[in-house]
């Protein structure tokens, strides 16, 4: 799945292609896709909708229109973005197409099809997407240790579990929790109602400055994002935690190992991420 610095990437590139861009038409063609309201309806409210702007919060794009109303995306597992000219080589899986006004073509592809669009009035209460249920933004000024200490004093759950939590801190997935815990030293099993304030301290400033680095690992120009039809990427050997079981570990040279938590993988160097021994 697409975590922030994907999703922000994406939309730093596809943003100057549609503002002020008006949508002539829309196809849409799995009608899964269409979280709310119903397909029919979806296409006739895009429809004639000019694109003021293109914002994110958490691992969500928002499509703002100079009418108020907005529409939301996720784009979930599989999710791709693209704007190409009418005569780009359509893609299998396309399963939205919106047609804009300079002919140019916002196409959404999705293998897995688990990806949602939303379309909101703007006097419409947003209860479907969840973005209310999001926790701060990583770069958010109120990103400190102290947050982090009152969110997390109380709870049993590991750190790696408290960073995948949108509730806490939006936009996190496995890829960069792991490398967050790489580059703070700490285990991902370690209990967070053990943490100091300045440990709280250090993953605050930690996890703003693993995600900057994500999204400046991951910039592209439109023109390579084209050429890679917009699928997931990453330029793996950059990653200094996440996939390196059984590699040496880029600080110390001991092996990486893998430890499975809340069903999800996490990968670690069991020397520089020693787990401490709380009585």
């Amino acid at each position: 799945m697409p975590e922030l610095p994907e999703v922000e990437t994406i939309r730093r590139i596809v943003e100057p292609q549609i503002v002020g861009r008006t949508i002539s038409d829309v196809r849409v063609l799995k009608e899964q896709i269409i979280a709310h309201p119903a397909s029919e309806d979806f296409s006739r409210s895009l429809s004639g909708q000019t694109i003021a702007e293109l914002k994110r919060r958490g691992k969500f794009l928002i499509f703002l229109f100079t009418s108020g109303d907005c529409m939301v995306l996720h784009l979930r597992m599989t999710g791709q973005l693209l704007v190409t000219p009418p005569s780009f080589p359509m893609e299998r899986h396309t399963h939205l197409i919106a047609t804009l006004s300079d002919g140019n073509e916002m196409r959404y592809i999705d293998i897995r099809r688990f990806g949602r669009f939303w379309f909101l009035r703007s006097d419409e209460p947003d209860t479907f997407t969840g973005i209310d249920r999001l926790g701060i933004e990583p770069f958010s000024e109120h990103l400190t240790g102290a947050y982090l200490k009152e969110r997390l004093a109380h709870r049993a759950i590991s750190i790696k579990m408290a960073l995948l939590d949108q509730s806490i801190v939006c936009g996190i997935g496995n890829i960069y929790a792991d490398e967050i815990l790489y580059a703070a030293c700490l285990h991902p099993e370690e209990p967070c109602n053990h943490f100091s304030t300045r440990t709280c301290n250090r993953i605050a400033v930690t996890i703003r400055d693993t995600i900057e680095w994500g999204i400046e690992t991951d910039a592209m120009t439109p023109e390579e994002y084209l050429a890679g039809k917009g699928k997931e990427y990453r330029n793996t050997p950059d990653l200094r935690a996440y996939g390196r079981e059984g590699k040496p570990c880029l600080r110390c040279g001991h092996t990486m190992k893998r430890v499975t938590i809340g069903g999800r993988s996490s990968c670690y160097c069991p020397h520089c991420q020693r787990k401490k021994q709380h009585t």
